[in-house]
């Protein structure tokens, strides 16, 4: 039997919003048996966590156009001693935004490029107070992500 698939989600949140959307793709995410799903804040996830999943999950809020001082500081922590080791890393995002989340997307999707990683599905943008179907769509996001490392498909 194969060892199980690691998929890691680091998120930010001031407000509570990124935090529901991570708890909703967590609950996507545990649906599939096959992957193990760690969930951690943006300080408290570090080069170790990164280096050791298969699969990657950001979560921000949009703060004046860009993304959270917290998940800056995660990139600039792991950046150097992680260069060139996780190429082809397959990731995704989730932004809870006031405006449209374009900025926040559009800056960890250069910062990703950097580390080589690989963006496998469209951003999830929850654009101004949380609603049903922006927590569907993060339990959508979570399910596919761990199913994708299931079945080798990223």
């Amino acid at each position: 039997m194969s060892p199980r698939k690691r998929l890691l989600v680091v998120f930010h949140t001031q407000s509570g919003n990124t935090a529901q959307l991570a708890e909703a793709v967590l609950r996507g995410a545990n649906r599939v048996a096959e992957t193990e799903t760690r969930v951690l804040r943006a300080f408290d996830a570090g080069i170790d966590e990164l280096l050791n999943c298969d699969g990657l999950l950001l979560g921000t809020p949009e703060n004046f156009g860009y993304m959270s001082g917290a998940l800056k500081d995660f990139f600039d922590r792991t950046y150097y001693p992680c260069q060139g080791r996780l190429v082809g890393l397959p990731y995704a995002v989730f932004v809870s935004a006031g405006n449209d989340g374009s900025g926040a997307v559009r800056e960890i999707g250069r910062i990703a490029n950097g580390y080589g990683w690989k963006c496998v599905a469209e951003p999830l943008i929850a654009r101004k107070a949380i609603a049903p179907e922006h927590l569907s769509a993060a339990e959508e996001l979570g399910e596919a992500m761990a199913s994708g490392l299931a079945m080798g498909i990223f």
